[in-house]
């Protein structure tokens, strides 16, 4: 039984699918969803064929660390902001063998949120090796963390798939 609603797990297998079909990888990086993003798509047969690495960067160290976001980026923008998902993806990209890319970081909740960066505020990014590079500001609300981590797993799915061009 899977802890993912079934229209999440229909999207991994067409990906893992459409993927496999076509010879690419895959990368996540992955902050507020702390692996779910990896851990949907690693839940489906194949998936082995696809899935290249999941870097889970949830400290500012970590991002710097594993991804080589910019220290100066994290202090001036935060770790929740556009700037700091696209130094994620591009690092979750070159620090591995996939063809795509995705990364998030946001405010899941319940606490931890301000005026400025509100809880439910999800920065995404995808990015390929071709150049396509995508960014997404997602509001999902004060809808609980649960919700909120769901909600960012189905949006990088889609992403990944816009990305896969």
């Amino acid at each position: 039984m899977s802890i993912f609603p079934p229209e999440i797990i229909r999207k991994a297998e067409q990906i893992i699918a459409d993927f496999s079909s076509r010879g690419m990888m895959a990368a996540t990086a992955e902050s507020c969803t702390g692996g779910l993003i990896a851990g949907v798509l690693t839940e489906v047969p194949g998936s082995s064929a696809v899935v290249d690495r999941g870097f889970v960067t949830y400290t500012n160290e970590a991002k710097a660390d594993m991804l080589g976001v910019s220290p100066a980026t994290l202090e001036a923008h935060g770790a929740v902001s556009k700037e700091t998902a696209l130094q994620m993806v591009h690092g979750a990209l070159f620090r591995s063998r996939a063809t795509v890319a995705v990364a998030v970081t946001g405010v899941a909740g319940p606490g931890g949120g301000s005026a400025g960066k509100p809880v439910g505020l999800v920065h995404l990014a995808a990015k390929n090796r071709s150049g396509t590079i995508l960014h997404r500001e997602m509001r999902y609300g004060d809808i609980g963390r649960d919700k909120v981590r769901l909600a960012t797993v189905e949006t990088a799915l889609d992403m990944l798939v816009e990305a896969a061009v």
